[in-house]
């Protein structure tokens, strides 16, 4: 990320900082829970969480965080991006990435137990960086987007 970027989001009004924030808790609960990253009561894994699904699930969490504080309007001004399914695509493929390869459903049914095991399993820490990719990418356009289109306050 550019320099230029992180001078624009460090000058975020407060009220992007608690929409990012608030955005980012939810997408890791709604990640978290069902994967069982985050322990609960309510559903136990087949598989062990591994290490790399901790720093693959905040990444992820972050940067949805981030993205969606970018859709809060800071002024009179309509800001207008073609990415949206970037982002959906990198939060899908983050939940996928950092779940148990044997919970899900749809890879069971395509490609077994022992696939899932053989074949994904082993495919989930690439679906993981390329859904901080896609995340990545989604930003950066939003960012641009942001400074192309900004309003001088009056």
């Amino acid at each position: 990320m550019s320099s230029l970027a992180l001078v624009q989001i460090a000058s975020w009004s407060p009220r992007r900082w608690v929409v990012g924030a608030a955005a980012a808790a939810a997408f890791a609960l709604v990640t978290g829970i069902p994967t069982d990253v985050v322990p609960t009561s309510l559903y136990r894994r087949m598989t062990p969480v591994t290490w790399w699904d901790y720093p693959m699930w905040a990444a992820s969490a972050v940067l949805v965080g981030f993205i969606a504080a970018t859709y809060v309007r800071a002024g009179p001004r309509v800001v207008r991006a073609g990415r949206t399914g970037t982002a959906f695509g990198g939060g899908v493929l983050s939940f996928l990435a950092v779940g148990c390869p044997v919970c899900n459903k749809l890879v069971v049914a395509a490609l077994g137990v022992g696939g899932a095991l053989t074949y994904f399993g082993p495919v989930q820490p690439f679906l993981g960086l390329l859904s901080i990719a896609l995340l990545a990418v989604a930003l950066t356009v939003r960012l641009r987007g942001l400074a192309a289109c900004a309003v001088p306050r009056p």
